[in-house]
C-alpha cells in the first residue's frame, strides 16, 4: 500500500496568505498543516508516500517537510504541471504509484479517524474503493455521495445544486489498480478539470464495488481563514501539554497549557493556554491567549492578542489582536490595547494605525 497527498491546490480562498504560503504549510499549533496528513498515514503503518505539488512550489515543499525520516517514511516528489483537478494529480502520480493499492489524502484535511481502520475494511473487503464521509448541513460545497442500503456507493455529484444526500466526501480515498482504467479515459468536466468523482463514478457505472465509511469524528477543512482559525484552536486544546524552555520573569504569569519553546522570554506577561510560543520569542508587557500559536522569533510588545496565528519573525506593538493571521516577517503598530483589531496580513507586510487627530 501506498499513499498519495495532495498538495499543488492554490489556495485562492485563503489569499493572501497563499500568495506567499501554501496552505498545506501554513502552521496549525506550531506546525505546518501537511505535518499532520504525514504523522495519521505514518501511524497508519505506510511508509511509502508520494506528495504532489506544483513546479513553483516544489523547493520550498521540500525544504519544510524533507524527505519524510522525521516521520520513518520515505517521500517522493511528484509535479502537477499545472491544477487541472485531483484526478489529474492521480494520473500524473501513475508512476510512483505502479500498480498498488492507493490511499489518496488531501494534503489540507484534518480528520479525527484512525487510518488503519479503513485500511483494515479496505483490505478486507472485495472493493475497488473505499469513500471517506461526513455528514454535513449543506452539501452543495461537496462531491455528495448517495449510498444504498449496504453502505455502497451508487452515485457520486461534484458539488451539486440539488444533493441526492447530506453525505460528503471528505478528502481521504482508498482506490485499487482498477481505477487506472478510468482515470486514463477521463474527460474534463465543465470546470475544466478531471474530477475525482468522475472517476468513482465511472468505477460504478464498470460495476465495480464503491464502499463508503462515514467519519464518525471531527474533520476540519481548512480552506478559508475562519477555518485555520477554528483547527488552530481545536488542535492547540487538543494536543498542547504543559512546556516551559524557555525564560519567566517574577512578574509574569502563565496559566492553562502552554508550550514554550527554548531561548523565548516573557517580561511582565500573562500567557493564557491554550498557547504555543516557538522559540526565541520576546514577550513584554502584553498579555497572550487564550488559543495562540506563535511561530520563532516573534516579539510582542504592549499587546493584547487572542485567538490567532502569529508567524515566524513578526513584531508586534501597541495593539489588541484578536482572530488575526500574520504572515512570516509581519510588523504592525498600533495606537494602544483599547480597540480590538483583526488582520489578515501575508509575508512581509508592515502596518502601522493611528488616530486620525494625530495623524
Amino acid at each position: 500500500m501506498k499513499a498519495l497527498i495532495l498538495a499543488a491546490g492554490e489556495g485562492t480562498r485563503l489569499r493572501p496568505l497563499t500568495w506567499a504560503c501554501p496552505k498545506q504549510l501554513l502552521p496549525l499549533a506550531g506546525r505546518p498543516v501537511v505535518f499532520y496528513v504525514i504523522q495519521k498515514i505514518a501511524e497508519a503503518g505506510i511508509d511509502d508516500i508520494g506528495m504532489v505539488v506544483s513546479p513553483n512550489r516544489e523547493e520550498e515543499f521540500r525544504k519544510v517537510v524533507g524527505d519524510g525520516s522525521e516521520w520513518g517514511v520515505k517521500i517522493d516528489y511528484v509535479v502537477q504541471p499545472e491544477p487541472l483537478g485531483l484526478a489529474h494529480a492521480v494520473k500524473v502520480s501513475r508512476s510512483f504509484i505502479n500498480s498498488s493499492p492507493f490511499l489518496l489524502f488531501l494534503g489540507d484535511n484534518l480528520i479525527e479517524v484512525e487510518v488503519a481502520s479503513l485500511l483494515s475494511e479496505f483490505k478486507n473487503s472485495v472493493s475497488d474503493a473505499l469513500i471517506l464521509l461526513k455528514e454535513v448541513s449543506d452539501a452543495r460545497a461537496f462531491g455528495v455521495a448517495e449510498l444504498d442500503d449496504q453502505g455502497k456507493i451508487v452515485h457520486v455529484e461534484e458539488k451539486p445544486n440539488k444533493p441526492r444526500s447530506n453525505l460528503a466526501l471528505v478528502g481521504v480515498y482508498l482506490f485499487s489498480e482498477a481505477v487506472w482504467e478510468i482515470i486514463e479515459g477521463l474527460q474534463p468536466s465543465s470546470r475544466g478539470e478531471l474530477e475525482i468523482t468522475d472517476a468513482i463514478q465511472g468505477l460504478i457505472n464498470r460495476g465495480r464495488e464503491v464502499r463508503s465509511y462515514i467519519l464518525p469524528g471531527r474533520w476540519l477543512d481548512v480552506g478559508q481563514r475562519n477555518d485555520l482559525l477554528l483547527a488552530n484552536s481545536l488542535l492547540l486544546q487538543d494536543r498542547i501539554q504543559p512546556e516551559i524552555q524557555g525564560e519567566v520573569d517574577s512578574e509574569s504569569h502563565i496559566s492553562g497549557n502552554v508550550e514554550m519553546g527554548g531561548g523565548t522570554v516573557v517580561r511582565e506577561s500573562n500567557i493564557e493556554g491554550p498557547a504555543f510560543l516557538g522559540k526565541d520569542c520576546e514577550i513584554i508587557s502584553s498579555s497572550v491567549g487564550p488559543e495562540v500559536s506563535l511561530g520563532a522569533r516573534v516579539r510582542i510588545e504592549g499587546c493584547l492578542v487572542e485567538r490567532s496565528i502569529i508567524m515566524e519573525g513578526c513584531h508586534i506593538s501597541r495593539i489588541h489582536l484578536k482572530d488575526s493571521i500574520l504572515g512570516r516577517r509581519a510588523k504592525v503598530a498600533g495606537k494602544g490595547r483599547n480597540d480590538c483589531t483583526r488582520l489578515t496580513l501575508t509575508d512581509d507586510c508592515q502596518v502601522e494605525l493611528w488616530d486620525s487627530e494625530t495623524s
